[in-house]
């Protein structure tokens, strides 16, 4: 089993296993298991998904870090936003990673979606004249 090693500063923030972390100093942390877990930059709010991806992102941002219950309906969610989405938008780009962020959510590899979803993040700041991703 490999060991994924993470040198962590103080202030910084990460959610494992539905568990928010907060560092107060440095740290070297080891995930000897696996883990759901996302870092602080890598984190939504509730109150930041305010543009259709941002909402995708967050549904699966829940699907993945979320409580067992959470975790289906965010998925669902997720589904019913990205086909929204899909049906919307004229670019075939972002058409193309929702449905492969999607797929890889179906196969349980939501942390692979969720950086998908942050290209289209990327994609619909631009379109909307937004500034950077959270």
């Amino acid at each position: 089993m490999s060991v994924l090693v993470l040198e962590m500063r103080p202030g910084d923030m990460m959610i494992v296993n539905g568990a928010s972390l907060r560092f107060r100093c440095k740290t070297r942390l080891e995930l000897a298991a696996r883990a759901r877990f996302l870092f602080g930059k890598q984190i939504m709010s509730p109150e930041s998904a305010d543009t259709p991806a941002r909402r995708i992102y967050f549904a699966l941002q829940t699907a993945y870090i979320g409580s067992e219950e959470e975790r289906t309906g965010g998925l669902t969610d997720a589904r019913r936003l990205i086909h929204a989405f899909q049906e919307a938008t004229t670019s075939a780009l972002a058409r193309g990673i929702l449905a492969r962020a999607l797929a890889l959510a179906e196969a349980d590899d939501c942390y692979t979606a969720l950086k998908l979803v942050r290209r289209v993040i990327r994609h619909e700041d631009a379109v909307l004249g937004h500034g950077p991703a959270e």
